[in-house]
C-alpha cells in the first residue's frame, strides 16, 4: 500500500537514457563528433544501470 507512492528509479533512468540519446543524435547532426561520443557514452552507463535496477525489481 505504501510503495504506492514511491518512485521507480527504473523509469526515471529510462526517462534520462531517452534524453541522452537524442542530445547524442542532435549533437552529431550539427556535427560535434566529441559531444556526440561523450553523451553516447554516457547513454551506454545509463542503460547499464537500467539493466542492474530491471535485475533488483521484483516483476509485478
Amino acid at each position: 500500500m505504501f510503495g504506492l507512492f514511491s518512485s521507480n528509479p527504473v523509469k526515471k533512468l529510462n526517462k534520462r537514457y531517452h534524453v541522452l540519446l537524442r542530445e547524442a543524435m542532435e549533437a552529431q547532426r550539427s556535427g560535434d563528433i566529441r559531444l556526440y561520443s561523450e553523451l553516447s557514452e554516457k547513454a551506454d552507463f545509463t542503460l547499464k544501470e537500467i539493466e542492474k535496477a530491471k535485475e533488483g525489481t521484483p516483476e509485478k
